[in-house]
């Protein structure tokens, strides 16, 4: 008995890891595939460039120039009228200058901190995508193993009910039953089959949405959902690790840290600058003689803007109100996390307990079903109504059971990304 049930939880295992396996294989397939996601790679690798950008700002910067002037001058007089031969000059001349910036006012500091924001913002964009990616291709996946399990219902309840037909026609002539016992038979084969075929229609949608979300071929056939993606929790938990991690909430938190970093580099631009500017010069110029020039020159520069037509201080008002809005944009963002952890939740709990009683609704109709069709078969008291209605029960508490296992999984997942947890990882190693 011990070996039997070893064997058991062994097979409940291995079914555990087939599911698994088969949702990471489509999670991460959507994510190779799915245009959007790598639209956001792209953008990220970009963003990480700005660092590189304003850290540019305290490097010495230099120019290399070089010009050929030549120029003719002809009927040329001195002040008493007499012509002068014409004359001509050409002017080389090759410069180098360097310049390097002292001083700015922490503008070059406020903007390499904004820029390290910024990369860290687009690594929040980032996995917002990939959550949403997985997520939508779960969903897919789901909802395509629902349908496919809704069809299937409905081709054994419309096959049920043709037999149903044939065994009505029969008892019918022998006497066993009356005309519209076999009218209400022919009536539930009608409706079955209207059922079977708007399954067939869901389910082909269902197929060319899996198609279009995870970018490859539909399979014919998916796994049962039976696997418990979230780990046992709290609400506690949960609302503890959300307004921590949550992503939309990290991502609009760093917005503000950014909008207070802007504000520091326009009151860096009414501040005193400095910079500090070496050139070299070589000319050259070829005439009827030859003449020569090196220059080197060594300039400081200091600026001060004081008044530039109110657009600096304008500029200054503008990014304090873009700093006051980031900052009741984030308060408005705290609150509807603590607001959707308690949605999220509750859904959960709710998608347990429908999950636990259409298992025990199911169970049921399976067993009235049964028992029913038996006792109509004997010739005992049963209806052609009785054995009717049971059947639609037990198709309906099927459909109800399969929903309920899929919106359970989906709101594990919304949970997980709520947390900022939803990743690969988590549909590779599933809690069983």
């Amino acid at each position: 008995m011990k070996k039997l049930l070893l064997l058991f939880f062994i097979f409940l295992s291995l079914k555990a890891n087939i599911l698994a396996n088969e949702m990471y294989f489509y999670a991460s397939s959507a994510l190779k595939n799915n245009p959007k996601y790598k639209a956001e790679i792209k953008n990220y690798d970009a963003i990480k460039q700005n660092k590189n950008i304003s850290r540019s700002e305290f490097l010495p910067s230099v120019t290399l120039s070089g010009s050929i002037d030549s120029s003719i001058s002809s009927n040329r007089k001195d002040k008493s009228g007499n012509s002068l031969a014409d004359s001509n000059l050409d002017t080389e001349v090759k410069k180098i200058e360097v310049e390097q910036k002292i001083f700015q006012g922490f503008q070059g500091y406020n903007s390499f901190k904004k820029s390290e924001l910024e990369i860290e913002q687009a690594g929040l964009e980032l996995k917002i995508t990939e959550q949403n990616t997985i997520l939508e291709a779960v969903q897919a996946y789901a909802d395509l193993s629902l349908r496919i399990k809704n069809f299937k219902f409905n081709k054994e309840n419309t096959d049920l009910f043709e037999r149903q037909v044939e065994s009505d026609n029969s008892r019918l002539q022998k006497g066993e039953i009356t005309l519209s016992d076999l009218a209400q038979a022919e009536s539930s084969l009608a409706k079955a089959r209207a059922n079977l075929i708007s399954a067939e229609t869901e389910l082909l949608a269902a197929k060319t949405n899996f198609q279009r979300v995870i970018g490859i071929k539909t399979p014919g056939n998916v796994s049962e959902i039976s696997v418990n993606i979230l780990p046992p929790i709290d609400f506690s938990t949960i609302l503890k690790k959300s307004t921590v991690n949550n992503p939309k909430l990290l991502v609009t938190t760093i917005d503000y840290e950014i909008s207070k970093k802007n504000l520091s580099i326009e009151m860096s631009k009414i501040s005193p600058s400095a910079k500090l500017n070496y050139s070299k010069s070589e000319s050259s110029d070829f005439s009827s003689s030859v003449d020569e020039v090196d220059q080197e020159s060594v300039k400081a520069t200091v600026t001060w803007p004081i008044i530039k037509g109110g657009k600096n201080y304008s500029t200054i008002k503008k990014s304090k109100l873009k700093k006051q809005q980031s900052e009741l944009i984030l308060e408005d963002v705290k609150n509807k996390v603590k607001t959707d952890t308690t949605n999220f939740w509750s859904i959960y709990k709710s998608s347990k307990s429908i999950l636990a009683s259409t298992a025990a609704q199911l169970k049921a109709a399976e067993i009235a079903s049964e028992g029913i069709t038996l006792e109509y078969d004997s010739g005992d008291t049963r209806t052609t109504l009785d054995v009717i209605q049971s059947r639609s029960l037990l198709l309906e508490a099927k459909i109800a059971n399969a929903k309920a296992k899929r919106d359970l999984m989906v709101s594990e997942l919304k949970i997980l990304a709520h947390m900022g947890e939803l990743n690969l990882e988590a549909l590779k190693n599933p809690i069983n």
